[in-house]
């Protein structure tokens, strides 16, 4: 996937379109808890200023209904930016286009930030509107996506706008965030050094089939933990007990076993519980004496110890989904010990595919310990299961 990039261009002076993901969380007085998505955005950000661009910034925030909604405006993202960036004038715009808000854009001077208000508080957005999209793309004279987590969408602002940029003459590119992520899980898929081996959780069989179905020809090993783990345990004829098991997954939970050559690792033993509860009565059991009362929260030592073994040469690997349930400290043991067994890894890249698996690695304290950790958990996961990202497609080609 070869992508034009910002090194491709000369943003001097110009006024860029740069798509964000903004999408922070807020407290009840309407104050950011979280700014990792903002810092995430601020090199790209920082390189085009360092170049005198004037930059128009955009982004979605929550799940406002097409029109505006004032707990979903992005005010709270503006001064938190203004306070990163001090050196820089950051305005926010009551729209999202209109003649206000062009002549606001056709203003900004070099080293300026002009955020415009919540995308989706315009219902052209979700519905990728060409006449919302060529609205956004008269403010700018150049499009940098730097929103991995939401270039999985067809968005307007992900596929219409940069279309009517180009269309304009306007160069396309990819952020250094986006560039990044195309990099490591790119070449993780397509070009692994290997032993390659991922590492597949989550509860359900059924949200990971396209994923698992994409890497199993692949991969050189493939290990199964989590609630999707009990599905193919029951496939195999294991009673699971009070466990959470798809049943209309059965077959398809078959299917893959029998095609996976070997490749594929289910637990050995668990942690069963007498309830989804952290402070429930538990125990270490074997997969094949699950008790009837009881439901499967976490995979067990041996089942670690096993994927250690397998984990402990290998080159490349990706991990999607957690092991066990590990908001909950008791069922979060499994999860852990791979999350440090990964950091310890010396000579192999290790990607942390987004999602529960970030939150994971981070409450592990173990982010900068590791290769990559993506900034997009669906849209990891739609590259992992070798679909197209509109938002990555529509870029120009390098």
């Amino acid at each position: 996937m070869n992508k034009k990039t910002l090194n491709d261009f000369d943003p001097t002076g110009k006024r860029v379109l740069v798509r964000v993901d903004f999408n922070v969380p807020l407290d009840k007085e309407l104050s950011i808890t979280d700014d990792i998505r903002i810092q995430a955005a601020l090199p790209t950000l920082r390189y085009l200023l360092e170049k005198d661009a004037r930059l128009i910034v955009m982004s979605h925030l929550g799940r406002p209904k097409g029109a505006p909604e004032r707990k979903y405006s992005m005010a709270p993202v503006a001064g938190r930016l203004q306070a990163l960036l001090p050196w820089h004038r950051v305005q926010l715009a009551n729209d999202i286009i209109g003649p206000e808000v062009q002549a606001l854009a056709d203003n900004l001077q070099p080293g300026d930030i002009l955020l415009l208000e919540n995308l989706r508080f315009h219902p052209g957005e979700q519905k990728g509107d060409p006449a919302f999209a060529a609205a956004i793309a008269a403010l700018g004279e150049a499009y940098v996506n730097d929103a991995f987590g939401t270039s999985h969408r067809a968005d307007a602002s992900m596929e219409a706008v940069p279309q009517a940029v180009r269309a304009k003459g306007g160069p396309v590119v990819a952020g250094l965030l986006v560039e990044k992520e195309i990099a490591y899980l790119g070449n993780a898929v397509l070009n692994p050094r290997r032993p390659f081996v991922a590492i597949l959780g989550g509860a359900k069989v059924s949200d990971k089939i396209a994923v698992i179905n994409n890497l199993l020809d692949k991969v050189d090993a493939l290990l199964i933990g989590g609630g999707m783990a009990n599905t193919f345990l029951a496939a195999q004829g294991k009673e699971m007990g009070k466990s959470l098991v798809e049943a209309d997954a059965l077959d398809t939970a078959r299917s893959i076993l029998a095609k996976a050559s070997g490749r594929l690792h289910l637990p050995v033993d668990v942690v069963a519980a007498t309830a989804f509860d952290a402070n429930a009565e538990a125990a270490v059991v074997s997969v094949d004496a699950v008790p009837a009362d009881r439901m499967v929260l976490d995979v067990g030592p041996a089942t670690v110890a096993a994927y250690q073994r397998v984990l402990e040469n290998a080159k490349t690997v990706v991990w999607n989904g957690p092991l066990g349930v590990f908001e909950m400290p008791r069922f979060a043991e499994g999860t852990f010990a791979i999350a440090h067994t990964l950091a310890g890894l010396a000579d192999a890249t290790t990607i942390i595919g987004g999602g529960d698996s970030a939150a994971a690695i981070s409450a592990a304290g173990l982010e900068d310990k590791v290769t990559h950790v993506s900034t997009g958990g669906g849209a990891s996961l739609t590259f992992l299961e070798g679909q197209a990202l509109p938002g990555i497609e529509v870029l120009d080609e390098a």
